[in-house]
């Protein structure tokens, strides 16, 4: 099983940290533009507030873009939350099909180790990789908070980073479980799951009939702008969270020990 993991570490080493430096970076220079663009910003701050369901859908209506927190949360808020999903969704959905896709499932199954150990040690890799692309996110926006000479928010940044992560594992976990039942590459699957959750939170929250619902996607308890306004999560979000992650784990473990794989 450890085996395995250090494998796959390696295997996708390098897709880890080109997402992970993308995002990061990009979050950086949207970070720093902040000093360059403060006067407008402060003019545009009442006005984008008052924009309605676009306000609504980005937070603006939450929390003033006037503010470095309230700029950070409204603009890289939105790019690590999307950029993360996607890599999340990327890496898992085809972590156990690319077995049978690629035809070196032939080589892994006739070496002494069971199915379980290979669901495992695939699994901790994903993990590793995923609280690592938080981490580098995580380090460039506090960095970004100290070239500016800005009092760092550690409380909501870290509140908001450790949101990201659980987000990141519930989509990795549905998109694994996928990769288990499929035996062909599913990443359009994975990326599409990713963004149904993102635009099922971002109409949510212009909907007002939708917004009760919210706490059933995993957008709903990392919207940075709430986070940052010192609210807490929707009730049982986090609850649900843990429940689908718990079940979709479950069913890759039952439907990949159970089902014939393709030669």
């Amino acid at each position: 099983m450890i085996a395995v993991t250090i494998q796959e570490f390696k295997l996708n080493i390098k897709n880890m940290l080109i997402w992970s430096l993308s995002v990061g970076i990009l979050g950086f220079i949207c970070t720093i533009m902040y000093q360059s663009m403060e006067g407008d910003v402060m003019d545009m701050a009442d006005q984008f507030s008052k924009m309605g369901a676009f306000s609504d859908a980005f937070g603006m209506s939450t929390l003033s873009i006037a503010t470095l927190p309230g700029f950070f949360a409204t603009e890289v808020g939105t790019v690590h939350g999307l950029g993360s999903a996607l890599f999340a969704a990327f890496l898992a959905s085809c972590l156990l099909s690319k077995e049978e896709d690629g035809h070196t499932g032939e080589f892994l199954f006739s070496l002494p180790i069971n199915r379980w150990k290979v669901i495992t040690g695939k699994a901790i890799s994903l993990l590793i990789h995923l609280v690592l692309f938080t981490a580098i996110c995580g380090a460039f926006y506090f960095l970004a908070f100290a070239y500016l000479g800005e009092d760092i928010p550690t409380k909501d940044m870290m509140t908001f980073l450790l949101g990201m992560l659980l987000m990141n594992i519930e989509v990795a976990s549905i998109s694994y479980l996928f990769s288990s039942i499929s035996s062909k590459n599913r990443m359009g699957l994975g990326l599409g799951i990713a963004l149904v959750f993102y635009s099922y939170d971002l109409v949510g929250r212009v909907v007002p009939s939708m917004k009760d619902y919210l706490f059933i996607g995993p957008f709903s308890y990392t919207n940075a702008s709430e986070i940052f306004a010192g609210k807490n999560a929707p009730e049982y979000s986090i609850i649900i969270a843990l429940i689908v992650i718990i079940a979709a784990i479950g069913g890759t473990y039952i439907t990949y020990t159970k089902r014939d794989l393709a030669s």
